[in-house]
């Protein structure tokens, strides 16, 4: 990893962790693939390595980005999708090459083509975001409670009642926050 960034926020769902590569959105958002190097890194962290990325392709992945954020708060909420969302969805979907491949534990990982590009990339995470979105993997897509991030995430716990998209930053931030208010609210509790 490339020194001098933020710690990208790797979850267990390929296309809702992208789009935490933006945080904090109601607040001071941190933008976690400043450069096209950057997408590069994230790209291998999440199985999908590609040799380089130009300054377009970054443009491309933070629109898909942004559209998979899109699509996801609205079907979190069971609102209707944003068109222009779902076409760049779909777009980057259909003009991705890779192949679902089957690991000798039984898990399914994808390979990229030797010529491959970020293009390719951006496919596999658009396909991702497309099960999701369409209902098609068991889990629910919700928000998170923390006001000043309120990112998309897919909740695959048994309860499916998970609140925060990552508990050791936004349920750790709420919950010292509303330690220190019941501590000002009780000073003697702390004795």
């Amino acid at each position: 990893m490339r020194a001098g960034f933020p710690d990208f926020r790797l979850g267990s769902v390929l296309a809702t962790s992208f789009t935490g590569t933006l945080s904090e959105r109601h607040g001071s958002a941190v933008e976690r693939i400043p450069t096209p190097h950057r997408l590069v890194d994230w790209l291998a962290v999440n199985g999908l390595a590609v040799d380089s990325c130009t300054t377009a392709q970054l443009d491309l992945a933070r629109e898909l980005r942004e559209s998979i954020h899109a699509a996801a708060t609205a079907a979190a909420v069971q609102g209707a999708l944003p068109a222009s969302a779902v076409q760049v969805i779909n777009d980057r979907s259909a003009q991705g090459r890779a192949a679902a491949i089957l690991t000798p534990e039984g898990e399914r990982r994808w390979q990229l083509g030797s010529a491959s590009g970020v293009e390719d990339a951006l496919g596999v995470i658009a396909a991702d975001a497309i099960s999701i979105i369409a209902g098609e993997r068991d889990g629910r897509l919700a928000l998170c409670a923390s006001p000043t991030c309120q990112a998309a995430f897919f909740d695959t716990s048994q309860s499916r009642t998970r609140k925060w998209c990552d508990m050791n930053t936004c349920g750790n931030r709420q919950k010292k926050a509303r330690f220190h208010a019941n501590q000002r609210k009780n000073p003697r509790s702390a004795e």
